[in-house]
Parts: structure tokens; sequence; C-alpha cells
């Protein structure tokens, strides 16, 4: 599956199908994020957290992906992606954007 974040691809003709999207809400374990708050005193990367939005946004556009291939998509164009958190030591990660088919040469 193609995915792009520009809002078409290049040298071909596309059919839109649709906005796909995939969501996921993540969080961390407690014992992770007491040592992240630890982290918070000294300063510095977060990575347990780094790796969460890591895995949060593999799993959000995956789940696009399937969206877009049940579509019986080519590709996803002008892909974005956003996050929220919605509690301490948990965050929404979204992935969207528009399903295409490519028809051929433009």
């Amino acid at each position: 599956m193609l995915l792009l974040n520009i809002e078409y691809i290049p040298g071909k003709k596309i059919e839109a199908l649709g906005v796909v999207k995939g969501s996921v809400v993540q969080c961390k374990h407690f014992g992770k994020d007491f040592m992240a708050g630890m982290k918070t005193l000294v300063g510095g990367e977060i990575e347990s957290y780094t790796q969460m939005l890591i895995e949060a946004r593999q799993l959000a556009t995956k789940r696009m992906v399937d969206e877009a291939q049940a579509l019986e998509a080519d590709a996803v164009i002008n892909v974005r992606f956003a996050s929220s958190s919605l509690m301490q030591g948990a965050a929404e990660v979204t992935a969207y954007g528009t399903a295409v088919r490519i028809l051929g040469d433009g």
C-alpha cells in the first residue's frame, strides 16, 4: 500500500474512494510511568513514552491501511497523524487520509 502525505500521486490518474482512518489509545505500564515521572526531575528524553507513541502510530497506520484495503484502494494520499493526551500516561493517536485507486498514467 502506497502512503503519501501529498494530495496526488505524481504521474498517475486516481479515483478517490473516501476517507480512511485508524485510531488507537495506548498507555504505559504503571512501573514505567513512575520511572518516566522520575525522569522529569533530571530532564532528557522519556524513552518509554517515545516507544509508546511509535507503537501507537504503527498500529493506527495499520488500521488505516486495513480500512483502505477493504475499499480495494491502491494508495492512501494526504496522510496525516493527530495525537492527544487522554489521561496521565495514555495517548490517542489517529492516522487518516484519502483512499484512492490508481487508474493509470496521467
